[in-house]
């Protein structure tokens, strides 16, 4: 996260409604994702991406495959049914926090 601190508390949110919004996607296709609908705001490093990602499967919110891409090997990653529910629950109460950000800045 080069631009902005305050995503990083939000990372987690953001890679599980990236990935609910796909079949799946590998990191880097989270990390241009994420700055391409940021307009260029968010600029995740693996440093932050890829200890989340791990730390998602081992809580069983994601699970990974392995597929040869032009004779190389790319981790896909996507989402458990237990990471859709939770998706969905952080996504409510990612949007009540905005509401309430809202009211506080009159934004």
């Amino acid at each position: 996260m080069k631009k902005n601190s305050l995503y990083k508390g939000t990372l987690q949110n953001i890679i599980l409604k990236l990935l609910s919004k796909e079949v799946k996607m590998y990191g880097y296709q989270i990390t241009q994702r994420a700055k391409e609908l940021t307009e260029g705001e968010l600029e995740m490093t693996e440093g932050a991406l890829y200890p989340l990602l791990h730390k998602l499967e081992n809580d069983g919110m994601i699970t990974s495959e392995v597929q040869k891409i032009n004779g190389r090997d790319r981790k896909y990653y996507l989402l458990t049914e237990k990471g859709k529910k939770d998706q969905a629950v952080q996504e409510n109460e990612m949007k009540s926090y905005l509401l309430n950000l809202n009211a506080i800045f009159n934004i």
